[in-house]
């Protein structure tokens, strides 16, 4: 993607948006299976009131750091112009 004088195209434009949608709800994806794996079992079954709040609250805490993790790891990978021009090479002389 080419910058005209410093400024963003509309393509550039809307590939930003549509990676940033992309990366959000991956991150909700992931986020709600893994609360769901781990929490669903103190909102399914009847267990002891401790164990359903360590449950609960490791399943909120860890789904909440993977959704950052994951928005986080989509954007830094999308780097818009991170592309050399001529894939696979390494110097421009080779």
């Amino acid at each position: 993607m080419e910058h005209t004088r410093g400024r963003r195209t509309q393509s550039e434009r809307d590939a930003i948006t549509v990676e940033i949608g992309y990366a959000l709800a991956s991150a909700t994806f992931a986020a709600a299976v893994l609360f769901g794996v781990l929490a669903g079992p103190a909102l399914l079954f009847d267990l002891p009131t401790t164990l359903e709040k360590v449950l609960l609250v490791t399943g909120t805490a860890l789904a909440a750091v993977l959704f950052l993790l994951r928005v986080i790891s989509v954007l830094v990978r999308f780097r818009p112009g991170g592309q050399p021009s001529q894939p696979g090479r390494t110097s421009p002389d080779s």
